[in-house]
This record gives structure tokens, sequence and C-alpha cells, in this order.
């Protein structure tokens, strides 16, 4: 499968897991009262297994393999730890009464992880046998 084809499906598969991601934050975060970080790792563990099992199948056309399972566990937690650090910083860093603070500290976080996702899966992990 070419390029041009991975890169839209990711991002289809991307926007799709981020609904879910960001959906779930902002209900844990805004009505559940959670906060920042445990509502943001959450949102991010719901929306990273969506995308895990999507783009398996439907954006690499990967067969089920306990290394790959095991690289992609070890780039989650990677970016894990950068989209929740990033979304921390800037949380903090915007004044609280900016609408805008939530959204912009997670599409940021998102946008960094996405990039780093997508780049490590198409070049190391499902290029393993």
């Amino acid at each position: 499968m070419g390029l041009v084809t991975q890169l839209v499906r990711f991002a289809v598969t991307g926007a799709l897991s981020a609904v879910v991601d960001f959906g779930l934050y902002v209900l844990l975060l805004e009505v559940a009262g959670l906060p920042v970080n445990p509502a943001k790792a959450i949102g991010f563990i719901a929306g990273t297994t969506t995308a895990y099992l999507i783009n398996r199948r439907w954006t690499f056309n990967a067969a089920p393999s306990r290394a790959r399972f095991i690289a992609v566990v070890i780039l989650y937690a990677l970016t894990f730890c950068v989209q929740v650090g990033i979304n921390w910083v800037l949380y903090h860093a915007f004044d609280e009464g900016l609408w805008w603070r939530v959204p912009l500290a997670y599409v940021i976080a998102q946008g960094t992880a996405t990039v780093i996702n997508f780049v490590v899966q198409r070049l190391v992990i499902f290029r393993i046998r």
C-alpha cells in the first residue's frame, strides 16, 4: 500500500480515535470532575486502543503479531508520556478563563503524538514480521 493511502487511512482513523479520546477526556474532566492528568490518561488509552485496532487491519494490513503488539505498547507508552506531558504544560500555561484552553492544549499534544506514531508505525512496527 502506498504512502498517500496509508496517510489518508491513518488520518481517518486518527480522527475517529481523537473523537473517542477527546470526548472521554472532556467528559471526565468537565462532567465527572477528574483532575486533568487522570482524565487525559483515560481518554488517551481509549483513543489509542481504538487507533491500534483499526490501523493494524485497515491502514497497514498487518496480521496479528506478539512482537508487533509489544512494540506498539512501548510506542504508546512513549507517546502517552509525550502527550500527557505536553497537555499538562499547556493546560497550565493558558489562563483558566480562556474557553479554548482545553481544546488547544489537546490539539497540540495530540498532533505531536500523532506524528510520532505514524512515523514509528510505518517505518518500524508494521514492518515487523
